[in-house]
């Protein structure tokens, strides 16, 4: 039993003895690290406020806090090797280089992310309050972090994609330039005046609030469609979403209300069926090919609708169908 304590107090007395020689190296090491945390503030500080002046918050922000953990962390590197002073510089570097590499493949999507965040604040594409399309999603910019880029919807949720998709995928900017164009169709009779119709649309939204002058309205007949023909108006407004829904509920008003006192008018979509030889009398020139009757000089006779035609020994002749009988409901 005293062996044993002996060589406990001799344990304690080493430990007590080792600390005594490394307090100093202590003392070195943590003077060391509170510079290093002090050059990390000032770098942080540093580079935020440069890139603030220059209106890139979001730059601003990426940058300034990966300088800032760099430093921490070669500081950290230093203090190593002033406590222990066995541990040579070299052989920590090649400890992370080699725990880098399984770093690497463990946050293989948060450096992609990162990177990507870096290369879309670097190359600005959209910037903060820019309006985008990415993918199915569509909003409002918030900010660009380090992770994703968050969107505002427009009708009020947020939307967080990773960069990398955003750096990947195709990305329409709508506020991109100052002005942005917007179309609707508009049909009309094919009894109706083509040209009229295109000047009562042009003097319509030529006025309206919202709408540019510069370029000009435009009503140009596009399409002769089955029912009507379509003539396609086009317009240039602010590009923000709100103003471009609020001129297209303006300029279909103004049309619809133009052509009614014009009386042009807006048909509805109709569908014409036809029975080949459901024909009457009246009908005129039974000799003569029209849509769904082949020309002869031999046509099939006149017949009602509820009738139908056989043919007997090559000729034909005609059966007349009772008409159906009325249920009445007691």
């Amino acid at each position: 039993m005293e062996t044993d304590a002996s060589i406990t107090l001799e344990r304690i007395e080493g430990f007590i003895t080792g600390f005594w020689w490394i307090l100093p190296n202590l003392g070195i090491a943590l003077v060391v690290f509170l510079i290093f945390l002090a050059v990390a503030w000032g770098a942080r500080a540093g580079i935020s406020r440069f890139f603030h002046h220059r209106g890139r918050p979001d730059l601003a922000a990426l940058l300034a806090g990966f300088t800032r953990w760099s430093i921490i962390a070669l500081g950290l590197l230093v203090v190593a090797t002033i406590v222990f002073p066995s541990v040579k510089p070299a052989d920590v570097l090649a400890t992370l280089g080699i725990g880098s590499i399984a770093v690497g493949f463990a946050f293989k999507d948060i450096l992609q992310n990162w990177l990507a965040g870096l290369l879309l604040l670097l190359r600005r594409p959209f910037r903060q309050g820019d309006q985008i399309v990415v993918g199915k999603h569509e909003g409002t910019v918030e900010r660009i972090e380090a992770r994703a880029t968050l969107i505002r919807t427009y009708d009020g949720k947020r939307v967080i994609i990773p960069n990398s998709s955003v750096y990947t995928e195709s990305v329409t900017v709508n506020t991109a330039f100052e002005q942005r164009r917007s179309e609707y169709d508009v049909g009309i009779g094919y009894g109706d005046d083509v040209k009229k119709a295109c000047d009562v649309i042009r003097n319509a939204i030529e006025g309206l609030s919202g709408i540019s002058n510069n370029p000009a309205p435009e009503a140009i007949p596009w399409e002769l469609a089955g029912s009507s023909i379509n003539i396609k108006v086009r317009w240039w407004t602010d590009p923000h979403q709100a103003d471009v829904v609020h001129a297209r509920g303006h300029v279909i008003q103004a049309v619809r209300q133009a052509l009614g006192e014009a009386g042009i008018d807006l048909p509805f979509p109709t569908n014409v069926v036809l029975l080949h030889d459901q024909t009457e009398e009246v009908d005129g020139d039974r000799t003569r090919q029209r849509e769904g009757w082949p020309a002869g000089d031999n046509p099939p006779a006149p017949r009602h609708l509820n009738a139908g035609t056989v043919t007997d020994g090559g000729e034909q002749r005609r059966v007349e169908e009772a008409p159906r009988p009325t249920r009445r409901r007691h």
